[in-house]
């Protein structure tokens, strides 16, 4: 069994797959034939999890023409049409093709799960979660979990890092890098008075008086 979140954390909404991925291993370990795999923007280098997987369940941020911050749950053959519903990233595309080349090559997961939320902003880098999109990643594992257990997969008892006795290597094998951490992350974006997420005024400013100059000396030139 895969349990695969996929998307971008440096475009805003687009690291919803990561996030939940990342959330569920931080608070349960499960046995040996479950795998939780942050899959990022991966694309065709995921097919072999794939295909060595019976049970598959994505997380992904995908449009399906709802309001923002709507949680979906699509099953078995619905899946790829809702992962291609609209390019909104090549790492959605991508695991497009990912789950028809599993099918090709006589690998395709028996059963399949997409849990996806709408996403508000997609074209902000260096952001984070909108608020609406960050509140489903919590009902986003509860699916999860709940699809696992009608599976009679439940968590190891006792797991996860915040257990009496776990240890530090234990604990920091269920986190991301210190510095993608989604608290970290949040924490370390510069406000946007200090950097510009539209275009820096200082430097439009300065391509605009630099433009004029041109102009005017195109047409003096001419002028000539």
């Amino acid at each position: 069994m895969l349990v695969l979140g996929i998307g971008n954390i440096l475009w805003a909404d687009e690291g919803f797959g990561v996030r939940c991925v990342e959330a569920l291993a931080a608070r349960h370990r499960f046995a040996d034939n479950v795998t939780l795999l942050d899959g990022g923007t991966q694309g065709l280098y995921l097919v072999d999890q794939v295909r060595a997987a019976d049970v598959l369940v994505v997380f992904d941020a995908v449009d399906y023409g709802l309001p923002p911050g709507t949680l979906k749950r699509v099953l078995g053959d619905a899946v790829p049409s809702f992962l291609g519903a609209k390019k909104m990233s090549l790492h959605q595309t991508g695991f497009q093709e990912v789950l028809a080349l599993a099918d090709l090559l006589g690998g395709a997961p028996a059963q399949l799960l997409l849990i996806g939320v709408q996403p508000e902003a997609l074209e902000d880098f260096g952001g984070s979660l909108r608020p609406c999109v960050k509140a489903q990643i919590e009902p986003a594992v509860a699916l999860a979990l709940q699809y696992l257990a009608g599976l009679g997969v439940q968590p190891l008892p006792g797991a996860g890092e915040d257990r009496p006795g776990a240890s530090a290597a234990e604990a920091a094998e269920q986190r991301p890098h210190p510095a993608l951490d989604l608290g970290a992350y949040e924490a370390g974006r510069p406000p946007p008075e200090i950097a510009c997420r539209d275009g820096d005024a200082r430097v439009l400013a300065r391509l605009v008086t630099r433009d004029a100059a041109a102009s005017r000396q195109g047409a003096g030139g001419e002028g000539g």
